[in-house]
């Protein structure tokens, strides 16, 4: 079983391989899909700001972080897997504090005991015109979660030693939209996990692979 101790262990590495330059881009083309909207589609004045959360927490031994599944609707994001998270809003002090909004709002978080380890690069999403700000955060228990069922379909739990196995990466062509996009993908849970989400989940492990000696090169 992994101690308190362990994970403190493994926030306090993360917190440290996080004050390095990041991987940012080159971790995120691991990750993504081509799509010609991607390469034709920069950001421009209706660009909006927004954030998610990727909150760690121990719980039997082993280390894990939340995912939500979004319900069907008609929109760019139908039934995708992804972190909490969305749109920055005007009361909200910065990004971060949006990141934790949103988890507050969208799986019931408790923000009592969250501590704020560090950022991710900040990521452009062609299709909803977005910057996504990566928001890196701990609990020392397992939450528990209460879904907005008008935004969230089911929280599933995710090990970071399931993350971090290469035998999940695959990839496959989806439809989207009415194009056909050939996307890398982790296959978590029975579900494809693809798109910004699976280039954030890309730089999330190259940072916690990292080490001094190779952030100082």
């Amino acid at each position: 079983m992994a101690s308190a101790g362990a994970f403190s262990l493994f926030t306090t590495q993360l917190v440290n391989n996080l004050k390095y330059p990041l991987p940012g881009e080159s971790a995120h083309q691991v990750m993504q899909a081509t799509s010609k909207m991607r390469l034709s589609f920069k950001p421009n004045l209706r660009t909006r700001k927004s954030a998610v959360l990727i909150l760690f927490y121990p719980y039997q031994g082993e280390i894990y972080f939340p995912l939500i599944l979004r319900p069907a609707y008609d929109g760019v994001h139908s039934g995708q897997v992804a972190f909490p998270g969305g749109r920055y809003e005007l009361t909200d002090e910065n990004l971060i504090r949006t990141a934790l909004r949103e988890a507050q709002e969208e799986v019931g978080l408790r923000l009592t005991d969250v501590s704020i380890l560090g950022c991710l690069t900040e990521l452009f999403i062609p299709p909803s015109n977005f910057y996504v700000l990566p928001v890196i955060a701990s609990i020392p228990y397992r939450p528990d979660y209460f879904p907005d069922p008008r935004e969230v379909e089911d929280v599933f739990e995710v090990k970071l030693s399931e993350i971090t196995d290469e035998s999940i990466v695959g990839a496959s062509y989806l439809q989207i939209r009415g194009e056909q996009v050939y996307a890398p993908h982790y296959d978590v849970h029975g579900y494809k996990i693809w798109g910004a989400t699976a280039m954030m989940i890309s730089e999330l492990l190259a940072v916690i692979n990292s080490t001094d000696e190779g952030a100082q090169k």
